[in-house]
């Protein structure tokens, strides 16, 4: 609990959809505002997807991304991070697609594949505003997320390697923390390692506070000092665990990629600013430190802003 929390904000993904809130930013000109409303409320990392501007649907198509990205770096000192993950009905040429284009400081990279079904939200909703989105929530019932050990290989390669990425390790359950693991003893991993906990999806580990002290006891045991960890807790779980992983000495990720609501009951967050504030709030009145965005870069040996391709 002596170093500096990095707060990062996911804005968009690919789980929710428009018609779940008319705050999802979706278009170039929603993604800068609430990206730049986001840094100026403490995030010093941005964690970015791409939609559809006329549809919303997620979209890994790099125009999309360059819509948005340099006006974001222009504006703004925080770390623009950028998905690999995509959604689990694109393929990995897609996905990778915006990153290789970007060349960015930092990207996701998730440890394993897995189910990853988003089909229960499906049934929450009778009026729809686009047609795909119902039946793209319910092809999560028999669509597997792929990355294997050779898809994650490709992805140090060609990002690490060959761009100067550097990775925010996405592990949705323990078996993701070994990969870590052995990719760290094989020497294609360089501490300091950032692991993002991801808890409350279904397919991965549950969101509950038993489940992140395993993760963090896992890592531990595993990675010994090589690691720092950020927590991300889906839906209403988000600013509790957040908060939990906090007072354990980890780091936190808020947003509307994550939870739709302010973390207070349902209702509906106005935008990605509010929740980023609300936890700055929660770990400043523990006593704890908000990272700026170069003390970020420091934390987390970050090639620098100047040294992407946007």
């Amino acid at each position: 609990m002596t170093g500096k929390i990095i707060l990062t904000c996911a804005l968009t993904g690919s789980i929710h959809t428009p018609t779940m809130s008319p705050h999802l930013p979706v278009t170039a000109d929603e993604m800068t505002t609430q990206a730049l409303a986001a840094a100026e409320a403490g995030a010093s990392i941005l964690h970015l997807h791409a939609r559809d501007p006329e549809t919303g649907m997620p979209s890994a198509r790099p125009d999309d991304f360059m819509g948005f990205l340099p006006r974001i770096k222009q504006s703004t000192d925080a770390v623009l991070n950028i998905s690999t993950g995509g959604s689990s009905q694109m393929t990995l040429e897609e996905r990778l697609a915006p990153a290789m284009a970007a060349q960015p400081e930092m990207c996701s990279l998730n440890m394993g594949s897995m189910n990853f079904g988003i089909f229960p939200l499906a049934e929450r909703y009778e009026d729809w505003k686009h047609g795909w989105e119902q039946p793209f929530l319910r092809a999560t019932k028999n669509v597997v997320f792929k990355n294997t050990f050779a898809d994650i290989e490709h992805i140090l390669t060609a990002l690490g390697d060959g761009c100067g990425t550097r990775f925010e390790f996405e592990c949705y359950d323990a078996g993701h923390i070994q990969t870590v693991a052995y990719y760290l003893k094989q020497g294609m991993l360089k501490p300091p390692i950032f692991i993002q906990f991801v808890l409350g999806i279904l397919g991965g580990i549950d969101a509950s506070p038993e489940s992140l002290i395993f993760l963090k006891s896992t890592a531990d045991r595993l990675l010994g000092n090589a690691y720092q960890f950020s927590v991300l807790a889906a839906g209403r779980h988000q600013m509790r665990l957040g908060a939990m992983g906090a007072v354990m000495g980890g780091n936190v990720r808020v947003g509307l990629e994550d939870s739709l609501t302010t973390g207070a009951g349902r209702e509906l967050a106005p935008d990605n600013a509010h929740q980023v504030a609300r936890i700055r709030r929660i770990v400043e009145d523990m006593g704890l430190d908000v990272a700026t965005p170069q003390e970020a870069r420091k934390m987390l040996d970050l090639k620098g802003g100047d040294r992407v391709a946007f």
